[in-house]
C-alpha cells in the first residue's frame, strides 16, 4: 500500500496564500496590464510599469507564473518573441483586486497616490 507523503505547508491560512501570491512591488500593475491588454510582450509590460528593472520584473513574472496566476507563451523564434496572459486564476482575482481599488479611491487621499490603477 502506498502511503500519501505529507508536505510541510506553505501558507498560514487561506488569506495568507492569497496575500502571498499578489504580494510585490509590481504584480498588481502587471495583472492590471495583462487584463488590459490580454497578451503583453515583456518589453511592453516594462515599458508600461517603467521604473521596474529587467530583472525584478522577469523574477515577478516568474512568480505569478508558478503561483498559476500567469502563463507565458514562447513563440520559439530566431528573435526572442515571449508573451504572458493571465490564466483563468488570475483573472478570477480581479473582483478582489477591484474592490480593493474602490476601497483605497474611498479611504486614501489621492494627493497620497502615485499612480491610480482602477482608473486605468
Amino acid at each position: 500500500m502506498l502511503s500519501k507523503i505529507k508536505t510541510a505547508p506553505h501558507y498560514l491560512n487561506e488569506f495568507d496564500a492569497t496575500m502571498q501570491m499578489i504580494q510585490g512591488k509590481w504584480k498588481i500593475m502587471i495583472m492590471y496590464q495583462l487584463a488590459e491588454y490580454h497578451s503583453v510582450r515583456f518589453a511592453d509590460i516594462q515599458k508600461h510599469i517603467q521604473d521596474v528593472s529587467h530583472k525584478t520584473l522577469t523574477t515577478q513574472l516568474r512568480e505569478l507564473e508558478n503561483d498559476g496566476l500567469v502563463s507565458r507563451h514562447d513563440f520559439g523564434t530566431a528573435q526572442p518573441h515571449v508573451e504572458y496572459q493571465l490564466t483563468a486564476n488570475g483573472e478570477s482575482l480581479f473582483p478582489i483586486l477591484d474592490a480593493i481599488c474602490t476601497w483605497g479611491d474611498t479611504h486614501i487621499d489621492p494627493a497620497l497616490i502615485e499612480r491610480s490603477l482602477c482608473d486605468e
